[in-house]
């Protein structure tokens, strides 16, 4: 062998096991390159160099802190990933009339008392759980959690318990929006244009309580309930109970603790601190703001980074640490898991806590959460773990090992697949400017 052929094969030697140590990191470094020069250098960012942290809420509270996807490059994306009917998404509505009385409605729907939510999420959650097999099982938390929450939001809009086709339809469009989102993998409208088919159809036959008033068409009503209900709030929640139950395999007081509310509400705080649901959240000034001796122009697009937000303040570490909620007061910490009240909060901040301990409860009252996998933000993995009830053996350390050692070079591959798919995404979404071409055409 010559001597730079025994050079290449002794480094693909050293290269190849240490692959799930640097080519991750190393890929998202250039995703994040390709998505910078596909996308431009507009944008903000909020903590940073000109708005530090201790004037985030105020700029976020800003009254001209009021755009949602008019005149920003990055809304062709979002809304080529929250297709269809992305123009009816509660979260990318502008300002006035319209964006009103979308949020109206959601207020009614979730306005529900405490007891109620708590019953609703309990009743599904022993739904879901009473389906598994006996005995140990392996799932992915997040695909566990989905079904749940189609459940909970089509009793909460249709007021009747949810029939399995249907729940099967709202699981494949959540997982559809929420694994492209993650670019791991890419979209399918077909399973996406069949809710909204479904919705259309309750619309029409008088069976949907929901229904937007005029001049509102049927259509943009089912791409409301599909975005509000059917999308965001089975996945955000749903991604929530996979890091709350992960969070919970980590910290073993858990399940001693798990019918002390106060404790449970503890656990799903610190959850959300560490890995805060929302990541940028990106608004568009309608005029300047001052701050600090600087002025933000009008058109300017703020990224709102809620990480790094929340790694500010009194609780600025990474540790995970529910006891810190014991003396720390909530306002106290720069902790926003529901965002800003003063700009369009999570508008199931009132009902969510209530509904995320109880299905905490009812998980960690049935099982013991075991997982070594990595638990990252994004959680592009979906939370593999294992489930034991109580009289069964729980994972051993060669189990959990291998689960360590397959995450690891399952997120090496998933990497891969995450730069190649999300950069044609964000060359597609560009290509066909969603967001652009319906406010070109509004103008006209």
């Amino acid at each position: 062998m010559s001597a730079p052929a025994y050079l290449a094969a002794a480094a693909a030697l050293v290269a190849v096991p240490t692959l799930p140590r640097w080519l991750p990191p190393a890929v998202v470094r250039l995703r994040e390159l390709i998505f910078a020069r596909v996308n431009g250098t507009q944008g903000i960012p909020v903590p940073g160099p000109l708005v530090g942290a201790e004037h985030f809420e105020e700029v976020y509270s800003h009254p001209a802190a009021d755009g949602r996807s008019r005149g920003a490059g990055l809304s062709d994306l979002f809304w080529y990933w929250l297709a269809p009917g992305p123009q009816m998404h509660q979260e990318h509505l502008e300002p006035g009339h319209r964006y009103r009385t979308v949020a109206l409605t959601t207020r009614k729907v979730l306005a529900i008392p405490r007891g109620r939510a708590d019953e609703l999420a309990t009743g599904a959650a022993r739904r879901i759980l009473d389906g598994l097999p006996p005995g140990r099982v392996r799932r992915r938390l997040r695909d566990l959690m989905m079904p749940l929450w189609a459940e909970v939001f089509y009793e909460l809009v249709f007021a009747e318990p949810c029939p399995r086709p249907a729940r099967d339809l709202i699981v494949a469009n959540a997982d559809d929006v929420v694994t492209a989102l993650k670019a791991t993998g890419l979209r399918h409208m077909d399973r996406r244009d069949r809710l909204t088919r479904y919705l259309l159809g309750r619309i029409g036959d008088g069976t949907c309580p929901v229904v937007l008033p005029e001049p509102f068409t049927a259509r943009e009503t089912a791409w409301y309930l599909q975005g509000a209900f059917f999308n965001t709030a089975v996945v955000q929640m749903s991604e929530a109970m996979a890091h709350v139950l992960l969070c919970a395999a980590a910290y073993p007081p858990a399940r001693a603790e798990v019918d002390d509310d106060a404790a449970l509400d503890r656990l799903i705080d610190e959850t959300l601190r560490v890995h805060p649901l929302f990541g940028v959240a990106h608004r568009i000034t309608s005029a300047p703001i001052e701050v600090s001796g600087a002025t933000l122009p009008t058109g300017s697009v703020l990224l709102f980074n809620y990480l790094a937000y929340q790694r500010t303040g009194p609780a600025a570490d990474d540790a995970f640490d529910p006891g810190r909620w014991l003396s720390l007061k909530r306002g106290e910490a720069n902790f926003i898991p529901y965002g800003i009240t003063a700009n369009r909060a999570c508008p199931a901040r009132g009902v969510a806590p209530v509904m995320l301990r109880a299905v905490t409860r009812e998980v960690l009252r049935r099982f013991a959460v075991d997982s070594s996998a990595a638990h990252t933000r994004s959680l592009p993995s979906r939370g593999p773990a294992y489930l034991t009830p109580d009289g069964s053996a729980r994972p051993g350390r060669p189990r959990l090992a291998a689960m360590r050692l397959g995450d690891r070079w399952a997120d090496t591959g998933r990497a891969v697949v995450q730069l190649v798919l999300g950069t044609w995404m964000v060359l597609d979404a560009r290509r066909r400017r969603l967001c652009a071409t319906y406010f070109e055409e509004v103008r006209r």
